[in-house]
């Protein structure tokens, strides 16, 4: 079962996408995320703002209404958003946690996610807390789509940052591995209006956030 957001780009390759060889991923987004910590030093969720490529944007609004032609507001993308957010939910979030090597187990994102369009780009804001909030010395996120039909990019400027974390708390990035030629080959082998379920690599290509603290 796909999620809309993979179901609106499938609807449509045969427009979107000529070449064969961008038959995997559909859909780039760059995203800004938060990682969250309350008072007592505990690390309690992340927030990611998802930027999505301008092609999707257009498709995805296409048919919405608004009261101002080119342009939408927060309440007018809300039956978007709720859809997108819902349907995310079986994959995860493409969002994965693990504390001190350990995999944390996450609830659905808060109420106020929501879309915003701007400059003709769709972004989908959302926080998605911890079951419980929970002290560490390592904090790893991977985000990533296990079947590389969302390609996620951290932008070079600002592309991560802690809220509220307790001092001396050290926060890196890792951008995914560059795909060798014979995997991109592989991947523009499989039929566009197919989902990759023959390679499971999407793990190698997942942007990493490292927090170490004392």
């Amino acid at each position: 079962m796909k999620t809309p957001i993979l179901t609106l780009i499938a609807a449509t390759l045969g427009l979107a996408f000529a070449a064969p060889a961008l038959a995997h991923p559909h859909v780039w987004v760059s995203m800004h995320s938060e990682v969250l910590f309350a008072p007592d030093g505990t690390v309690t969720g992340v927030r990611h703002d998802w930027a999505f490529d301008d092609m999707f944007s257009a498709f995805a609004t296409q048919g919405y209404e608004s009261k101002v032609k080119g342009q939408f507001t927060r309440e007018e993308l809300a039956p978007l958003a709720k859809v997108n957010v819902e349907s995310l939910k079986e994959y995860d979030y493409f969002t994965y946690a693990t504390v001190d090597g350990k995999k944390i187990k996450m609830r659905d994102p808060l109420p106020d996610y929501h879309l915003s369009f701007e400059n003709a780009v769709l972004t989908l804001h959302f926080t998605i807390p911890f079951e419980q909030p929970v002290k560490f010395k390592e904090l790893k996120i991977d985000i990533y789509d296990p079947t590389i039909f969302v390609d996620f990019e951290f932008p070079k400027k600002d592309p991560v940052k802690l809220s509220g974390a307790p001092s001396g708390c050290i926060l890196d990035t890792k951008l995914p591995r560059e795909m060798t030629y014979a995997e991109g080959k592989k991947l523009s082998e499989i039929p566009a209006d197919q989902p990759n379920v023959s390679m499971a690599i999407g793990a190698e290509f997942a942007n990493k956030i490292l927090v170490h603290c004392p």
